[in-house]
């Protein structure tokens, strides 16, 4: 892995960020994955805050990764595939805004590549409903309480992890096996 100077971040928002750490977690050049919160107008709100939907925040994962060993566009390629970017404040049956889906660029790079790659993908015709996923400049993430963290390895059983994130990892480690850590 890189030295931390030479990583780079990356603020991502696809619904719950249990399953997005989750997946996050498992990629090669991913040196660390925080779920957090992101979008909102209010400063370091508890996860109590961000479930009534008054804040703006969404549920996010910030990402430090390498880009020498994956890419934004590679991280942009798992994020489409893991979520539903067409449904409005939505992902299953978590519904309100903090379950938007939402790309936070850092710089103007990440902003072109996002545009890009979903411009790309509303072309291909892989959704029947337009993509919903909002681009936005980054502007301040905070981190969710600790027992938040590496929340689906620590409760395996737990019915949400086993129900619906247990099946989200699985499908994406078929998807992408290639990306994974060894």
């Amino acid at each position: 892995m890189s030295s931390r100077e030479e990583l780079e971040v990356a603020t991502l928002a696809g619904g719950c960020f249990w399953c997005t750490e989750a997946i996050f977690r498992r990629l090669k050049g991913v040196s660390e994955v925080r779920p957090g919160y992101s979008g909102g107008h209010v400063e370091n709100p508890s996860y109590e805050d961000v479930c009534t939907g008054s804040t703006g925040h969404a549920e996010a994962v910030q990402i430090l990764f390498d880009p020498q060993t994956v890419s934004f566009r590679q991280l942009l390629e798992v994020f489409f595939a893991v979520h539903d970017p067409t449904t409005l404040n939505r992902q299953g049956e978590d519904v309100g805004t903090q379950y938007r889906s939402a790309i936070f660029y850092h710089t103007p790079e990440q902003e072109r590549t996002a545009r890009e790659v979903v411009d790309e993908l509303s072309r291909s015709g892989r959704y029947a409903s337009p993509i919903v996923t909002e681009l936005v400049p980054f502007q301040a993430f905070y981190p969710a309480e600790d027992y938040h963290l590496n929340y689906f390895e620590r409760n395996p059983s737990q019915p949400y992890c086993s129900i619906t994130i247990g099946p989200k990892v699985a499908a994406f480690e078929r998807q992408f096996s290639c990306l994974l850590k060894d």
